[in-house]
């Protein structure tokens, strides 16, 4: 159970609680609201979301408008912190990055890890590009790719600015990821070799070889100890409760405790780039 579901499923057991104290079954409580018995069995056993409405009439219904407050700001815990793609990507692809330029603005330390791809503020134009299409048919939302790169290449102007820090992880498997055609990844292979050694940029690459404590299953962003985020398949998820935020530092130390940097990536970067030669 993904975070999101176990928050939903604990807001629907509070529900729950509230109307069970008001020696109502389910099936008058959905009477009194004009509500199908289903609508309430659903929202309590976490099956669906209630809406803010949702949430004051069962309030007011059960009178107990004092713990509206409450289960208000356990509803705008889901919709903040979880986002699916679809609706995410429904303004389009610009949209989107112009909302994580935004968060990336805010801070002052930005530590992104990943397994799998290439870091988006690394990135070339081309790679971008075939990144934005797959993501697009996926989820089959509008394709605003050319506007959608063009907003990505305006975030890697962030690079640049004096007083930024930037650190990057990347596991080695990402650098032999065929996610473009052979030549695109050299072009952004070639790329990434000539960020080592960039003043605002630390990149580390971490070995298939290296002995881990942790397990790199997906990548994150952490901005100033303060919020991470996450790209699953389905959604986005915004973290910011403390314990959690904990648990991605320390992994993060690992990772880069078990990675290379300096000379030693640049020659995994050479060995993955020699091997597109081949193809």
């Amino acid at each position: 159970m993904s975070d999101y579901q176990a928050a939903r499923h604990a807001l629907g057991a509070r529900l729950r609680e509230l109307r069970a104290d008001s020696g109502l079954n389910g099936k008058a409580f959905a009477a009194r609201l004009g509500w199908p018995p289903s609508k309430v069995s659903k929202i309590e056993t976490g099956k669906q979301a209630p809406t803010a409405d949702d949430l004051k009439v069962w309030t007011q219904t059960l009178a107990v408008p004092e713990v509206l407050a409450e289960l208000t700001s356990r509803l705008r815990t889901l919709e903040t912190h979880y986002a699916a793609w679809r609706r995410q990507l429904a303004a389009g692809v610009r949209a989107r990055q112009e909302a994580w330029a935004a968060t990336e603005t805010a801070a002052a330390d930005v530590r992104n890890f990943e397994s799998a791809v290439i870091p988006g503020l690394l990135q070339t134009p081309a790679y971008a590009r075939h990144m934005f299409i797959r993501t697009t048919t996926l989820h089959r939302t509008t394709q605003d790719i050319d506007a959608g790169v063009n907003a990505r290449l305006q975030r890697q102007q962030a690079l640049y600015a004096p007083g930024r820090a930037f650190r990057f992880l990347i596991w080695e498997a990402a650098l032999r990821m065929l996610l473009c055609p052979p030549d695109v990844m050299a072009w952004q292979l070639d790329r990434l070799s000539g960020m080592l050694g960039m003043p605002s940029v630390q990149l580390g690459i971490v070995p298939l070889g290296a002995d881990l404590t942790v397990v790199p299953t997906h990548g994150f962003w952490l901005y100033d100890d303060s919020l991470v985020m996450v790209e699953t398949i389905g959604a986005e998820l915004r973290i910011t409760d403390p314990a959690e935020l904990a648990l991605y530092r320390t992994v993060w130390d690992e990772l880069e405790g078990a990675s290379v940097s300096g000379p030693q990536a640049h020659r995994l970067i050479t060995r993955a780039r020699a091997s597109l030669d081949s193809m």
